[in-house]
């Protein structure tokens, strides 16, 4: 009787590779939920306006805090300010979208595989 070696039938290759992959898969995954955190942690201010709005998001460019200065508000022009908290907005999530591919770019495509 022969002994058994491991392995899978058809060529596939020893039980010691497919470790290795698995390993490397679970270490990916690692990195990838600690990367996912420090992005939640993150706090990207984004300003307008001279610092008149300033609006903070995390990583994951949800919207931490929003404040707006009292003389940014004028009742006569309520348009300059709605343009402010855009501007303020754009900011923090063109900041956010920076560090989201600093952090997530060495993924490649696996971003949402995990």
């Amino acid at each position: 009787m022969a002994g058994y070696r491991g392995g899978f039938g058809g060529g596939f290759g020893g039980g010691n590779q497919m470790q290795q992959l698995m390993k490397q898969a679970q270490k990916m995954q690692e990195q990838m939920a600690k990367a996912q955190e420090e992005l939640e942690e993150a706090e990207i201010v984004g300003e307008s306006g001279g610092g008149l709005v300033q609006v903070v998001v995390n990583g994951k460019k949800a919207v931490q805090s929003v404040t707006i200065k009292p003389e940014a508000v004028d009742p006569d022009d309520i348009e300059m300010l709605e343009d402010l908290i855009m501007a303020a907005l754009n900011n923090a999530y063109d900041e956010a979208e920076e560090l989201y591919n600093e952090k997530m770019g060495q993924f490649g495509g696996a971003g949402g595989l995990f």
